[in-house]
């Protein structure tokens, strides 16, 4: 395909799924949706978005929720829930919480910002201040629990999904706290232990602290509603067979909050809980995902035509890479040793302090997963090197790292270059989606997302460790592991080969929590769900080595391009836990 018909698809599968993505939001127009910022505590600069359905204004006013996302998410995970309830009459305010986002940090702070969000949403003279309800999925439900307990008089109704009472922060429940309760927690979920006490997420309902949250003396009964909604004591559970990240993915997850607020709110208009439209945004989202990268080799490819560019454009020379037995054992040794490090590794990485120069904990501990990565690959890839590839013919130039033995670091310069202006396309069409649509890039744990300044300054220490990573990362793929054949196979093998470990991690991870469970490693919940996202990230960068090694027959461009994206999709998604 020729670069500029790509570009032409490109913008297209951008331009179609920002517009079915707003179409979604906006319930066709009819929905307004803000990007709204306010002072909360300590001088804290907040970050949400509103959505205020049609003919709300401060004579006609409209029930409020409150939605609040979990750890290392932000306010568009909230999507789901936020683009129903608007659908129903309801004004909603899905917050940053702080430290993530567009919130200032740090993480944790101000009651995770559930106190700040409430207040604001009870400013807001549109919003009627006697019908308010409050949703959090996993920490964002502690946030909304912090809230209602310091404001016990501004709100009717709670719902907490993948959450409990009685955890960091947010009281026990009691029989006045919280004010009638509904709480839906997954069959699948995997911290079951950690908010409820039960190692086995389907023993729930027979736990002892949700018994007690409920005023029971026998195992909870799902669906059913104990106490009274008139009397603020109303309690209902549910359990619905998804796991905890999928909470804000499930139809049925989210219909539970839509009949709860529903049924404990006044002055909705309410439909069946089950029509839902929201996931068809999530779906123009990912199509507009799949543009940006699209667009990544469109203007990578069009611009290495160039004839300024010339000298960093080439073919890669015949391979001399491992053969037979030994690509295979190279093969396994690149597929799994990134899957099998992680856990240990990124403890590794968490013993290391957050500071203002590495502010994010989860990204140091990814950071130092990629660095002790790269020491490893890059050690075994010598060692193969003096054994077996010397003897075959091999030198630097074959793994992409040298031009007729020479490093040239104007060339290594312009790489970097040209990594920038395509890094830069993507990073525009991105940004005009956002000021155009209101949207980003996603799909489910993943999402690609404007950086703030405070991103960008982050984003500019944490490249370089990613940029030594990558470039271990290409010369093992497109050196050792290279075979000769069409770019398309290259690619593909690429891909396979930097993603089967991750998804076998999760299989195991998995399969016994499935069979009635808990995880294979139960004290690994978090980064469990982290490592999903490790799947489309290497899907990308596996194909962007890939294909711009054999664009340029060396490994600098795809290192550059490969770092300078997973820098900024990390650093703009992850929480940031040092106090600026």
């Amino acid at each position: 395909m020729k670069p500029r018909h790509a570009l032409v698809i490109a913008g297209l599968l951008i331009l179609g799924g920002d517009v079915l993505a707003w179409t979604v939001q906006t319930d066709r127009g009819r929905i307004e949706v803000q990007d709204v910022r306010w002072e909360g505590t300590s001088g804290t600069t907040m970050s949400a978005l509103l959505y205020v359905p049609p003919g709300v204004d401060a004579s006609a006013q409209a029930p409020g929720v409150l939605a609040v996302h979990g750890y290392i998410n932000s306010r568009e995970t909230q999507d789901g829930f936020a683009i129903e309830l608007a659908r129903r009459g309801f004004v909603v305010l899905a917050i940053d919480q702080t430290g993530h986002g567009y919130s200032d940090p740090p993480a944790f702070a101000n009651g995770f910002g559930g106190p700040d969000g409430l207040a604001y949403l009870r400013s807001l003279d549109f919003v009627d201040n006697d019908n308010i309800g409050l949703e959090g999925h996993s920490m964002g439900g502690w946030a909304v629990l912090i809230a209602a307990a310091a404001a016990p008089e501004d709100y009717r109704s709670v719902v907490i999904e993948g959450s409990s009472t009685g955890t960091s922060g947010a009281p026990d429940a009691t029989a006045e706290y919280p004010r009638n309760l509904a709480v839906v927690f997954s069959k699948y979920d995997e911290f079951s232990a950690l908010m409820w006490g039960t190692p086995v997420p389907g023993d729930v309902p027979a736990g002892e602290k949700l018994m007690a949250a409920f005023g029971a003396t026998a195992p909870v009964e799902p669906g059913r509603v104990y106490g009274a909604i008139d009397e603020g004591t109303a309690r209902v559970f549910h359990q619905p067979p998804v796991t905890h990240a999928a909470d804000h993915f499930s139809r049925v997850a989210i219909g539970h909050a839509i009949d709860w607020f529903e049924t404990t709110l006044d002055g909705e208009k309410g439909f069946d809980p089950g029509d839902q439209v929201w996931y068809w945004k999530e779906i123009g989202n990912l199509v507009a995902l799949v543009g940006m990268v699209v667009l990544l080799f469109a203007v990578g490819t069009m611009l290495l035509e160039h004839p300024a560019l010339a000298p960093i454009a080439g073919r890669p020379a015949p391979s001399r890479g491992a053969r037979g037995g030994a690509w295979w054992g190279a093969a396994v040794i690149f597929v799994t040793l990134p899957a099998l490090t992680l856990f240990p590794f990124k403890d590794v990485g968490a013993a290391l302090p957050v500071s203002a120069l590495f502010p994010q904990s989860i990204t140091n501990q990814v950071m130092v997963w990629a660095l002790l990565n790269g020491a490893i690959s890059g050690v075994l890839l010598a060692g193969w090197h003096l054994t077996r590839g010397r003897a075959g013919g091999a030198t630097p130039d074959d793994y992409g790292l040298t031009w007729e033995g020479r490093v040239l670091w104007s060339r290594i310069g312009g790489s970097f270059a040209l990594a920038l202006v395509i890094a830069a396309a993507a990073y525009a069409a991105l940004a005009l989606s956002a000021a155009v649509f209101t949207t980003d890039f996603r799909f489910w744990v993943f999402a690609v997302k404007p950086m703030s300044p405070l991103h960008l300054r982050m984003a500019l220490v944490y490249l370089l460790p990613f940029v030594l990573f990558f470039g271990a990362y290409g010369a093992v793929i497109s050196g050792q592991l290279r075979r000769d054949g069409s770019t398309t196979g290259t690619v593909l093998r690429a891909v396979a080969l930097s993603t089967l470990g991750f998804a076998a991690l999760i299989a195991w991870q998995y399969t016994p929590l499935f069979m009635g469970g808990t995880l294979a490693s139960p004290t690994e919940s978090l980064w469990s769900i982290i490592a999903f996202q490790f799947l489309p990230i290497m899907t990308i960068v596996g194909a962007v080595t890939a294909y711009f090694h054999e664009r340029t027959g060396h490994i600098y461009l795809g290192a550059f391009l490969s770092a300078m994206l997973v820098t900024w999709i990390v650093v703009a998604s992850q929480a940031t836990h040092y106090a600026f």
